[in-house]
């Protein structure tokens, strides 16, 4: 009778267990000041596939109903509006920029960037760093020097191709994901960021690779590593 009464308790935690997961998925997020990395407060977050909003704590924390594949809009406090899109089900870092405020690209800023920022970036650094434009009243082609030799136009030719290189590793990252790395080795949590940096397959490969061709090439992509590892 014990033994029974046992089984039934396990079934109905298990059953309450699936039927809280089944409800939705809370996302847990903290937004940043994208020059000096002070948390923001008051900043609106809205899931745009459910209308579901939040606002940013005093520490720039929110928690919102949200799963992969979801859009976050956020918006406010005198930054610019963006669009992030989750493709993992993780803590988010979100990064704001000022109203019309420039920014000064490297590496460590572009990583920091939301999809849409991004992309938005490359616009400008291609406009930025075009040298030749149409004339509508002389006809043809018009080389603008400044644009060519000038410093700002060096610069966004310089800045475009670590924005295209950071959007093409995210494009990657959304296939050659932790959690597949950590299907078919045993890489810890520690060493799966190493191994992801060091074996990143190319846009090309990934683009035209099946399932079974990525899942060949994690195989012998770990072989190599633990050939190479000290």
């Amino acid at each position: 009778m014990r033994q029974t009464l046992l089984s039934i308790t396990v079934l109905a935690i298990l059953f309450l267990t699936s039927g809280l997961s089944s409800f939705g998925q809370e996302l847990k997020g903290v937004v940043y000041d994208l020059q000096n990395s002070q948390k923001l407060r008051g900043i609106l977050v809205k899931n745009l596939n459910n209308n579901k909003q939040a606002e940013t704590d005093s520490e720039g924390n929110f928690t919102i109903d949200a799963k992969a594949n979801d859009y976050l809009r956020l918006s406010g406090g005198g930054y610019e509006s963006d669009t992030i899109f989750i493709y993992e089900q993780a803590l988010r870092r979100v990064y704001l920029v000022r109203d019309q405020e420039t920014l000064v690209i490297n590496e460590v800023y572009v990583t920091r960037l939301s999809d849409s920022r991004l992309a938005s970036e490359i616009a400008r650094a291609k406009n930025d760093g075009q040298a030749a434009e149409a004339s509508q009243q002389r006809g043809g082609l018009r080389v603008s020097p400044s644009r060519l030799f000038g410093r700002r136009g060096k610069q966004a030719r310089s800045n475009l191709d670590v924005l295209i290189a950071e959007r093409d590793n995210r494009q990657v990252d959304r296939v050659f994901t932790n959690q597949l790395i950590r299907s078919m080795t045993p890489l810890t949590d520690d060493e799966i960021p190493l191994f992801r940096e060091g074996y990143r397959p190319s846009l090309s490969f990934i683009e035209s690779a099946t399932p079974e061709d990525l899942r060949a090439y994690i195989s012998d992509s770990y072989t190599k590593y633990r050939k190479e590892k000290p």
